[in-house]
């Protein structure tokens, strides 16, 4: 498996191209904006993309998929909880920062908690952290887990945006700590980290190894 990120748009977000090298597949997680830059990441991998996964849908998380989609014909996938924001608050939010936006087509599939979603022969499976969004999602497989919004190096995800919800996300920080502490994190947002350095560091997680493992 490879990891591949481009970080994009005003917003500095990170999209991740997954590919299974031996399959010669891959998927786009998060094409947030600069579209351009996301299909010339694709044409140069040589891979054949199958999907795009959006752990949410905000608008930093979805700004390139209309782009990518005029070049490479493939599903979006998308929690549907996450629709509102994906179909009505994304356009908002890029008319209040100034940032550029054009609305892709609906999500062609839906996500949902325990789901398992294939790259090849790579699987990765799909755990339901609502809090920052109420659709959000993580994809956990090989070691590794495609975090989204959900948890940064040393910080979270914001709870103070409409449909934000502190309390979800709170228990979401509780399931999602108890993957195993040399799982690698690919945020949303920042540098790569993994769970066990979160357990120990990060503010928002600190103390929950102790608590778990009673």
């Amino acid at each position: 498996m490879k990891i591949d990120v481009r970080t994009v748009g005003a917003l500095q977000e990170n999209c991740y191209l997954v590919v299974d090298e031996g399959a010669n597949e891959s998927v786009l997680v998060d094409p947030g904006a600069d579209g351009e830059v996301l299909v010339e990441m694709l044409r140069s991998s040589g891979t054949r993309l199958s999907a795009i996964w959006l752990s949410h849908a905000h608008v930093d998380h979805i700004g390139g998929i209309a782009e990518v989609r005029r070049h490479f014909d493939v599903p979006v996938h998308l929690h549907p909880l996450d629709l509102p924001l994906y179909r009505t608050l994304a356009a908002q939010s890029a008319d209040v920062f100034g940032i550029p936006f054009e609305q892709p087509d609906d999500p062609d599939a839906e996500l949902a908690d325990g789901q398992v979603l294939r790259c090849g022969g790579l699987e990765f499976t799909v755990m339901h952290v609502p809090g920052h969004a109420p659709g959000h999602v993580t994809f956990n497989g090989h070691g590794v887990a495609l975090s989204g919004d959900l948890l940064f190096a040393g910080s979270i995800g914001r709870t103070d945006l409409p449909f934000c919800n502190p309390f979800h996300m709170d228990a979401s920080l509780a399931r999602f700590a108890t993957l195993p502490e040399e799982t690698l994190v690919y945020p949303g947002h920042g540098p790569a980290t993994s769970i066990g350095e979160e357990l120990e560091s990060n503010p928002f997680l600190a103390g929950r190894a102790r608590t778990l493992k009673r």
